[in-house]
C-alpha cells in the first residue's frame, strides 16, 4: 500500500495551501505592521502638525496681543499728547489773553497819563492865564496907585497952595526972612 499519488498531490496541495496561508499571515502581519507604523507616523505627524499649529496660533495670538497693546499704547499716547497739546493751547491762549489785557491796561494807563498830562497842561495854562490876569490886575492896581499918587500929589500941591496964605501968615511972625523957602511964595 503505498501512498497514492492523490494523497501526495493532496499533501502537496495542503502544504502549498499552508505555505500560502503562512504567506498570507506574513503579508497580513506586514500589512498590520505597516498600517501600525503608518498610523503611528500619521499620529506623530498629526501631533507635530497640531503642536506646530498650536505654537503658530500662540505666536500669532501673541503678535495680535502685542499689536493690540501697541495700538492701545499709541492711542493712550495720542490721548495724552492731545490733552497736553490742549492744555498747552489753553495756557498759550490764556497767556495771549493776559498779554492782550496787559496791553489794554498799558494803553489805558497811557491814555490816563496823557489825559492827566493834558489836564496838568490845562491847569498850567489856567495858572499862566491867572498869572497874566493877576499881573494885569497888579498893573491896573499899580496904575490906579500911580493915579492916586498923582492925584495925591495934585491934592498935595493944591493943599500946599491952600496953605500958602497960612504960611505967609506964619512967616510974618518970623523975624528973619527965609529965601530958601521961596518956592512957597508966589
Amino acid at each position: 500500500m503505498g501512498i497514492g499519488k492523490n494523497t501526495i498531490i493532496n499533501a502537496i496541495k495542503v502544504i502549498i495551501h499552508a505555505i500560502n496561508a503562512v504567506n498570507g499571515i506574513i503579508n497580513a502581519i506586514r500589512a498590520i505592521i505597516n498600517a501600525i507604523i503608518n498610523a503611528i507616523r500619521d499620529i506623530i505627524d498629526a501631533i507635530i502638525n497640531a503642536i506646530r499649529d498650536i505654537i503658530n496660533a500662540i505666536i500669532n495670538a501673541i503678535k495680535c496681543i502685542m499689536n493690540a497693546i501697541n495700538g492701545i499704547i499709541n492711542a493712550i499716547n495720542g490721548i495724552i499728547n492731545a490733552i497736553i497739546n490742549s492744555i498747552e493751547g489753553i495756557i498759550n491762549a490764556i497767556n495771549a489773553i493776559l498779554k492782550a489785557i496787559n496791553g489794554i491796561i498799558n494803553a489805558i494807563n497811557g491814555i490816563i497819563d496823557s489825559i492827566n498830562c493834558i489836564i496838568n497842561a490845562i491847569k498850567e495854562i489856567i495858572n499862566a492865564i491867572n498869572g497874566i490876569i493877576n499881573a494885569i490886575k497888579g498893573i491896573n492896581h499899580a496904575l490906579c496907585g500911580i493915579k492916586h499918587s498923582l492925584c495925591g500929589i495934585d491934592n498935595s500941591i493944591c493943599g500946599i497952595n491952600n496953605l500958602r496964605p497960612l504960611m505967609q501968615f506964619l512967616m510974618s511972625f518970623l523975624p528973619l526972612t527965609m529965601p530958601q523957602m521961596g518956592f512957597l511964595m508966589p
